[in-house]
């Protein structure tokens, strides 16, 4: 599923067929919860996304056709990680799996810890201030 039409994560996760992702999924949805403390649980683009009240989204994640992705859209937190980021596959801002049992948890947790420090990313020129 490139893009759900699920209206929120619990639909999102029922559509799910194959039991190894949605393990995965719903561990990666758990680790979001816990460590990105302020931040709501959303459906954007379609998929799973976290994001600080009023905010924009700073992490999501997917099942893809071929992996299940975390978008990690904050890209201090891809540049502070580079050199653990350097073996995974990944493309412009998400860390892809391609297969579930070889997710890498502790890389995950360490990477929504960060997002969670860091400071909220300051409003777009667009942006309500």
């Amino acid at each position: 599923m490139v893009q759900s039409a699920a209206e929120d994560v619990d639909g999102y996760l029922a559509e799910v067929a194959d039991p190894d992702r949605l393990t995965a999924l719903v561990r990666i949805r758990e680790l979001c919860r816990t460590e990105l403390a302020g931040h709501e649980e959303v459906m954007a683009y379609g998929m799973p996304a976290y994001r600080r009240s009023g905010g924009e989204p700073e992490v999501a994640f997917a099942n893809q056709k071929q992996y299940i992705s975390l978008y990690l859209l904050r890209p201090e937190v891809r540049e502070a990680f580079a050199e653990r980021l350097a073996g995974q596959d990944m493309g412009k801002g998400c860390l892809r799996f391609r297969r579930a049992e070889r997710i890498d948890f502790g890389l995950v947790r360490d990477l929504l810890r960060a997002v969670a420090a860091a400071p909220a990313p300051a409003p777009g020129p667009g942006d309500a201030c």
